[in-house]
């Protein structure tokens, strides 16, 4: 899906002491907004709230730009319920680009999660992250 306005044009999140149903309706479920520039493409780690305010969930949108004035946007819910599959489906691809398909590469910046590893299995049991 294409859109003709810039995802950057966004108003930033305001903290406040206002409760959820002050709040006007078009702000009112995001609550927190990370944004990665990554050349042509952005990427929005965004945290909103359901309808009824009482729970959150996460957004992942990739918003890549068209032309001048176009983008294409594509979007994962995630919820909390699967946060920690997640984050451990996503160390482990990651850990076997860095193992397996690109050993000599230098990956500057990323964060160790090999802890996340024996937490898991310790707490859950590997049986937990089977589908």
């Amino acid at each position: 899906m294409s859109y003709d306005t810039d995802s950057r044009s966004r108003p930033p999140y305001q903290p406040s002491n206002r409760r959820m149903r002050d709040v006007p309706r078009t702000y009112r479920d995001e609550i927190y907004s990370q944004r990665i520039p990554a050349g042509r493409r952005t990427y929005f780690f965004d945290v909103k709230a359901t309808k009824s305010g009482q729970d959150f969930f996460i957004t992942i949108t990739e918003s890549k730009r068209i032309d001048e004035s176009r983008y294409e946007k594509h979007k994962v819910f995630l919820y909390k319920e699967d946060f920690a599959k997640f984050v451990r489906g996503l160390h482990d691809v990651i850990q076997h680009i860095q193992d397996k398909c690109l050993p000599d590469y230098e990956f500057v910046g990323l964060p160790d999660f090999s802890y996340l590893h024996e937490q898991q299995a310790t707490k859950h049991g590997p049986e937990e992250f089977e589908e």
